[in-house]
């Protein structure tokens, strides 16, 4: 299996945002670097991010955003491999920054990029059509194991953390789904409340339309706690009442996806811990609990080792999953 150096990188981060923070500042206009095209969850991370800067006036220069989303976002890795040592290009992804280079042959691998921050995490969930006679996890599960082939689930792209997380499923519950791959989970939500698939995992915000007006239903979320309470969406339910997998009785308690934000290589370290403390203030704004809440994402503000731990285990787990599927590149 390909190894890559994250631990060192990781170690080197870790001590660079140990040092003491020093003067530096932004000199020039700020690049945020998106890995997804307009409109996209990254996008939305991103401009959101950029829109609670500007307004609380937590940076003095501009920011623009670009938005580089080839490959599944690989094409801003890659650029930001070319910005080494320039902190003026801030990179906002998901866990794809270093999962990647396990499936596809690319111009960058994970230590070319600096770690900074993550502000949330994306839940996914099992979705059925509002038609469907599955009313729990657990009943949907034993029919497809009862019928193996026989289910067809839909995800997000080929070998990313849809297919990834219907292979975890398999895995833990024997169950053995067809996949079939569409362009984005806005796609996948259209087709499964079109009943030409029979689920998805897709996350709260991108079945919310279809959940709403009774076309599909969720089953269970892949989290360790209930998502947080709020106003009902379909049926007097909303996210607070949907039970956890684990709760559901399935093997697999969870599976979340971190949205991030790096830096390229050999940044200054203060620079690191500029941008950090950036993104902390920005967690702890009303606005970013508002645009959390209504995208039904965990916030959750991670730096330094507690980033370097999550990204440690996340990782790992992935990858013997990619290696199970037989996904991993030479």
């Amino acid at each position: 299996m390909k190894k890559f150096t994250i631990a060192a990188s990781f170690v080197a981060a870790s001590f660079a945002t140990a040092m003491p923070a020093q003067a530096w500042q932004p000199t020039k206009p700020i690049e945020f670097v998106v890995a997804s095209g307009p409109g996209g969850g990254t996008d939305n991370f991103a401009r959101v991010i950029q829109s609670i800067i500007t307004k609380h006036k937590l940076v003095e220069q501009p920011i623009v955003v670009l938005n580089k989303g080839g490959g599944s976002g690989a094409e801003t890795f890659v650029y930001g491999k070319g910005g080494k040592g320039d902190a003026h290009k801030v990179i906002f992804g998901t866990n794809n920054a270093y999962l990647l280079p396990y499936v596809a042959k690319l111009g960058y691998k994970f230590s070319d990029l600096t770690p900074v921050a993550a502000l949330a995490l994306d839940e996914f969930l099992i979705w059925v059509n509002g038609n469907s006679p599955y009313n729990d996890a657990k009943a949907y599960i034993d029919a497809v194991k009862a019928k193996p082939g026989g289910f067809k689930m839909a995800g997000s792209q080929s070998k990313d953390t849809d297919q990834t997380l219907t292979a975890m499923i398999q895995e833990a519950t024997g169950a053995k789904w067809i996949y079939v791959p569409f362009q984005g989970g806005g796609a996948a939500a259209t087709q499964l409340a079109g009943g030409h698939v029979d689920s998805n995992t897709n996350n709260p915000n991108e079945n919310l339309g279809q959940w709403k007006a009774g076309q599909v239903k969720p089953l269970c979320v892949f989290s360790p706690v209930r998502l947080a309470k709020g106003e009902p969406v379909h049926d007097g339910k909303g996210w607070g009442d949907i039970p956890t997998c684990k709760e559901a009785g399935l093997p697999l308690e969870s599976f979340q996806m971190p949205r991030t934000v790096w830096l390229p290589a050999e940044v200054p370290a203060d620079a690191v811990t500029f941008y950090a403390d950036v993104m902390e203030k920005v967690s702890k704004t009303p606005e970013w609990a508002e645009f959390v809440a209504r995208t039904a994402q965990t916030a959750r503000f991670m730096k330094g080792k507690e980033l370097n731990d999550f990204v440690a285990k996340d990782e790992a787990a992935n990858a013997k999953t990619f290696k199970n599927e037989g996904w991993v590149v030479n």
